[in-house]
């Protein structure tokens, strides 16, 4: 969805004095050559056009997510964070969770001030009724990787307040690509390498078993990389002197009996993690195949590259016609998985 950053709408939700239409930094350094390509058809809809979109593609509800708003991670100042998190989160919900009980949301937070942060999960939660909150998975805001003992509160009250957490992609001014010319080996590889980074230091720092209860998302970065990061991580785990981190703590991670591979899917099994996937991803049924069908998610992406009902109602259909997925697969992916994430349904 878009987060109108650029204009008054979102602005408005800003403290008096800071009503500036600037409220995001920018994506990255070429994104603009993908929203000024994309900006025509894409449009900004609100609650009706989403409605419209959700009944011709004959989709139940839909769980929306930030566009100018994944570079939230990119705010240096804590409190600017607060301010633009809080007036977004005001925004999604008067414009479009509170107009449409097929539109749920998930929170932008300010991940700066974690104090901060879970304060405002909260009040998204309880007061907003979002289904959680979304969490950048790169930006000079962050204070190192999602697996740091700075961000466990986060994890904690996400536990308490039974909602769920997802590490987004879409802010791709880092991994050595800032001298790049053109845009779409950026927009090709920051979606997996900041969702990879973020998913190995959750993983290896033991956040899964320190809060057995959280469920996390790790999205648009397609669905190959995990087999890719599962072949990776059982290659270069020794569980004879990777135990310790780099004060000689004993890390949590994977029993004596289990590859790294194997601790990842163990994860799945039980619920914490998540996969987005699009539905032109073609290595989707290797990476079922490897991993289970647990993880994966369907995402549309209307407004972004998904313009009309129609493109993805043919998306779907293709989806459901494929042979490299059971019938079971495609239950789970398009819509059962997002059921049990989002704790949609009775």
């Amino acid at each position: 969805m878009n987060d109108y950053a650029g204009g008054e709408d979102l602005a408005k939700f800003m403290p008096q004095g800071n009503r500036t239409s600037a409220i995001f930094p920018a994506l990255d350094h070429l994104h603009f050559q993908y929203l000024r390509r994309h900006s025509e058809p894409m449009g900004n809809p609100d609650a009706k056009a989403w409605d419209e979109f959700l009944e011709k593609s004959g989709i139940e509800c839909t769980v929306v997510y930030p566009s100018y708003g994944l570079s939230v991670g990119r705010i240096v100042d804590g409190e600017w964070a607060i301010a633009a998190c809080r007036a977004y989160n005001n925004w999604l919900y008067e414009k479009f969770v509170n107009s449409s009980s097929r539109i749920k949301g998930m929170a932008l937070v300010p991940v700066q001030d974690v104090e901060a942060a879970c304060a405002e999960l909260s009040r998204a939660v309880k007061e907003l009724g979002m289904c959680g909150a979304m969490l950048p998975s790169n930006g000079e805001g962050i204070k190192g990787h999602l697996g740091a003992k700075a961000y466990w509160p986060i994890y904690e009250e996400a536990e308490k307040l039974n909602c769920c957490l997802a590490v987004h992609g879409g802010c791709h001014h880092d991994f050595g690509m800032d001298t790049f010319s053109t845009y779409y080996p950026i927009h090709a590889l920051g979606h997996p390498f900041g969702i990879m980074v973020q998913a190995a230091g959750m993983l290896a720092h033991g956040i899964f078993d320190r809060f057995p209860k959280i469920r996390v998302a790790f999205l648009e970065g397609g669905a190959t990389w995990v087999p890719f990061f599962l072949d990776r991580i059982d290659r270069s785990y020794n569980r004879a002197h990777l135990q310790v981190d780099l004060r000689g703590e004993l890390l949590v991670g994977p029993r004596a009996d289990e590859k790294a591979s194997d601790y990842f899917k163990r994860h799945v099994r039980e619920g914490k993690i998540f996969v987005g996937f699009d539905c032109d991803d073609s290595g989707l049924g290797f990476a079922v195949q490897k991993t289970g069908r647990e993880p994966f998610l369907f995402a549309s992406d209307f407004p972004h590259e998904i313009f009309d009902a129609a493109t993805c109602r043919h998306e779907i259909e293709e989806l459901l016609s494929r042979e490299d997925l059971t019938q079971k697969d495609k239950e789970a992916v398009l819509g059962g998985n997002a059921m049990r994430l989002y704790r949609l349904g009775p």
